[in-house]
């Protein structure tokens, strides 16, 4: 994909401790959400499954964040037109001006001139609930 063509280095973020424990814990309540009440609790393959799924999920976050901080090489937060532009001449160097200009236009759902992480993450889960 075209992270390992940016070469990014991903930045790195910490939770304090506080922070990973109050983490586990949404983890934990959200997996044990989905037990049925009925039954004395979950079977190890429903669990293994849970914490599978939820693990992909994770990891295709990071790949979304790694590849949206390899466009963002300014450390800004948000993607500028140009800061566009310079990636797809990185990764699809044939697209016209116009294709990209028409593609940021589409990413930049609240049309402020910028895209965002959010903006960028649901460009690309688009669609992904259909596959």
């Amino acid at each position: 994909m075209f992270f390992s063509e940016a070469r990014a280095r991903p930045r790195t973020w910490e939770a304090s401790p506080s922070e990973h424990k109050k983490w586990v814990e949404i983890e934990a309540d959200s997996v044990m959400s989905s037990v049925n009440p009925k039954t004395s609790g979950i079977l190890l393959e429903e669990f293994l499954s849970i914490i599978r799924k939820k693990k992909e999920v994770q990891l295709y976050r990071n790949e979304i964040r790694h590849i949206f901080t390899a466009f963002d090489r300014h450390y800004r937060g948000y993607l500028t037109l140009e800061d566009f532009k310079k990636a797809f001449r990185q990764v699809a160097p044939k697209l016209s001006e116009r294709t990209i200009l028409d593609v940021f236009r589409e990413v930049d759902q609240d049309s402020d001139g910028l895209v965002s992480f959010k903006d960028f993450e649901y460009a690309m889960n688009y669609g992904q609930n259909e596959a």
